[in-house]
């Protein structure tokens, strides 16, 4: 995350918050191509080999005393196991790898994102969009797989009068197609947020050092700018965690539909 303040300029204190954002080739200031390693690529892959360090080599050797590493492993581990079985149901727990593996790249994605000068591959949407589709996708093929045609009862709200049937259906219906929009904005704008908001307060720490801003605005200003990217930095941190588990527990309602339509 670049939450650094950008200096003063001519006509006064200027900071761009979105810069922060911006897709960079890794190596070089060439173009962006479809191969190009980018700054999110990079990143991207960073989160990757967290988790790999994490859940395989920091568990490797399942002592009976654990390491920190394999109790944070384990915790994980057991913590999205037992989500899956309460919410999808204990036939959907053949899906637990597939949920684990999404939980853990967010977490560790958002988290990394928290370092100063970093990425957050989780704030574009280009990121949080395929992984929505790949949930929408695989729920949607695993309904149909499972119970063929009546997979089609999920829109169809028998319990309604018949008269609303139809019209429920089509809401239902768009709802459906709704979710990996709503399932990937939610993610992306919640992250993209927060750290736009950290580098509007970083802007105005600087204030005091600024010519432009009298020394006494500023000396109340850059104060309250520090105790406000704190508390936000503190609240990302939290936000970093909900928004993976937010992102894991939706996929298992979905998937819940999906194996269960007439519930």
């Amino acid at each position: 995350m670049a939450s650094e303040a950008h200096g003063a300029e001519e006509g006064g204190l200027t900071f761009h918050p979105m810069d922060q954002f911006q897709l960079e080739s890794f190596f070089g200031d060439g173009p962006i191509g479809m191969f190009t390693i980018t700054n999110a690529t990079v990143w991207m892959a960073l989160a990757i080999v967290c988790v790999v360090a994490m859940m395989v080599f920091g568990s490797s050797r399942r002592a009976i005393v654990p390491s920190r590493a394999q109790s944070v492993a384990e915790l994980a581990y057991g913590f999205i196991y037992k989500m899956v079985e309460d919410v999808a149901g204990k036939d959907a727990v053949k899906f637990f790898p597939y949920i684990m593996t999404l939980f853990m790249f967010i977490v560790f994605a958002n988290f990394l994102g928290l370092i100063p000068m970093s990425f957050t591959t989780t704030s574009h949407f280009a990121v949080t969009v395929v992984l929505a589709l790949l949930v929408f996708v695989t729920v949607t093929v695993v309904g149909f797989v499972k119970n063929g045609a009546s997979f089609l009862a999920l829109f169809w709200v028998s319990s309604a009068p018949l008269a609303l049937r139809p019209v429920l259906a089509v809401i239902e219906i768009i709802s459906y197609f709704v979710r990996p929009v709503s399932h990937s904005i939610r993610l992306a704008g919640n992250v993209m947020a927060g750290h736009a908001v950290i580098k509007v307060f970083a802007a105005f720490a600087a204030a005091l050092v600024v010519n432009e801003i009298p020394t006494a605005v500023g000396a109340i200003v850059t104060p309250l700018s520090i105790l406000g990217i704190t508390a936000l930095y503190a609240l990302e941190v939290l936000v970093a965690f909900i928004q993976a588990y937010v992102f894991a527990i939706l996929t298992c309602v979905y998937l819940r539909d999906a194996l269960h339509p007439s519930h």
